[in-house]
């Protein structure tokens, strides 16, 4: 695999091993070893730093989590859910040569729409958008990553 790009987050450590010429990372919260995809090299960065920055709790971050789209199962890369369980972040990661355009927005909008979270961010390791999503069904974009503390 080609050397993956400095992201606009803090340098992390990561579990890894080299298997069958690939490169995978240990998810202590999936319980297994990844792939090191450019969009996972994304997702383990906005993790670490949703717990380190912004106060998630490890234990409520779900990775992969299913969205049931017009009865088509789909997966949201990160939810972190409330103290009941319910969603309060949705996050959409794409790998670092991936734009956030609107039609990213757009996906993570649908998976909120069965989710209903607080928060919505969509990353590329590069560049973050955050919003917050409110009673009216309105996305008001943040300055920064939301407190979750």
């Amino acid at each position: 695999m080609k050397e993956l790009p400095k992201l606009a987050f803090p340098a992390i450590r990561l579990r890894g091993r080299r298997t069958n010429g690939r490169t995978e990372v240990w998810c202590a919260a999936r319980g297994c070893w990844l792939v090191l995809t450019p969009e996972e090299w994304v997702r383990r960065h906005l993790v670490a730093y949703l717990v380190a920055a912004c106060g998630a709790d490890p234990l409520r971050i779900v990775e992969e989590y299913p969205v049931s789209l017009n009865g088509q199962p789909q997966r949201a890369d990160v939810v972190v859910v409330d103290a009941a369980g319910a969603p309060l972040l949705v996050a959409e990661c794409k790998a670092a040569g991936v734009g956030i355009d609107r039609a990213v927005f757009d996906q993570a909008v649908r998976y909120n729409s069965v989710l209903g979270a607080r928060y919505l961010v969509l990353t590329n390791g590069l560049k973050h958008y955050c919003f917050r999503h409110d009673e009216a069904g309105r996305y008001e974009q943040l300055a920064g990553f939301p407190v979750l503390k």
